[in-house]
């Protein structure tokens, strides 16, 4: 029996930014042999990328880092003030925590670098397409890596029990609808608990919130 792919209203839509063409070629020639994916268009810089965004709606962008004029941060940032929907998983050979962590502070949704695998890959697009949080296991090293800040530990006594079981999802990159079913709550009242979270421990979104839980062994 043939296989049946999802019709294009279902697949997860993918714009690629990068400036270098063979890596956008070799994206595009393997995404485009998934069932579930499909490769929207292709910019090759942050400004382009911003346009083409505005232009195609995709659902998740791949964005390269440090590329000519626009930058990815720049360009994440820029998506990120004009309410784009899009989530965006950098894809990136550049590991140093001076690019990882604006461009996570920026909205980025996940951080992977360019010699993943290739299913892993299309693993991450479909994982922060559900809204998960992403990161490969260097990057979040990295980042666990930063100077402990005075009083962190403190600040999860000021959770709640059920905040710090939603903490712990949250850290296991769990959506809020995932959330509310694992605790037989209401997605408004898990949406409630995570800004509570956030207000308590200082954290601007929920990658924040993922990070501070691992470090601090909060949680799952």
């Amino acid at each position: 029996m043939a296989e049946t792919r999802p019709s294009a209203a279902s697949a997860i839509r993918v714009l690629l930014v990068d400036d270098h063409q063979v890596v956008r070629r070799g994206l595009r020639t393997f995404l485009e042999v998934q069932p579930d994916i499909e490769v929207v268009g292709e910019a090759a810089d942050g400004e382009e990328g911003v346009a083409r965004a505005r232009e195609l709606g995709p659902d998740v962008i791949l964005m390269d880092v440090k590329m000519p004029g626009t930058d990815g941060i720049t360009a994440l940032r820029t998506l990120r003030d004009e309410g784009s929907k899009a989530r965006v998983l950098i894809v990136t050979s550049f590991t140093e925590r001076r690019t990882v962590v604006p461009a996570l502070r920026a909205g980025a949704s996940g951080y992977v670098y360019k010699d993943i695998d290739p299913d892993a890959l299309a693993g991450a697009i479909r994982s922060v397409h559900a809204g998960h949080v992403l990161l490969q296991p260097e990057v979040a090293d990295a980042l666990l890596s930063r100077e402990e800040t005075p009083g962190g530990t403190g600040r999860a006594g000021t959770l709640t029990d059920r905040e710090r079981e939603v903490l712990g999802l949250i850290a296991d990159g769990r959506s809020n609808r995932e959330i509310a079913r694992a605790l037989v709550l209401s997605e408004k009242t898990v949406k409630t608990h995570v800004s509570n979270i956030l207000m308590k421990l200082d954290l601007a979104d929920r990658t924040q919130a993922a990070l501070w839980a691992v470090r601090h062994g909060v949680g799952g």
